[in-house]
């Protein structure tokens, strides 16, 4: 038996930026909720925020369900 260590490596480092990048978006999406819930308390709207968040986590959702899609297939 042999083992393609590139290419093991190779999945590894997509693994891990994939990774990195996925939890970056949804940080992103549960800074735009708290930015909702800072304007609601001072009484400002926060649509932009809210808009932003819900996207960072339909945007997490997406790249869940192809990640569910590869594996399948």
């Amino acid at each position: 038996m042999k083992i393609d260590w590139s290419a093991l490596g190779s999945v590894f480092g997509v693994s891990l930026a994939v990774t990195v990048a996925l939890v970056a978006v949804f940080t992103l999406g549960i800074t735009g909720l708290s930015r909702r819930e800072r304007a609601a308390a001072q009484g400002d709207s926060a649509a932009l925020a809210v808009t932003g968040a819900y996207a960072c986590f339909a945007a997490c959702a997406a790249a869940v369900a192809y990640g569910i899609y590869l594996i399948v297939a």
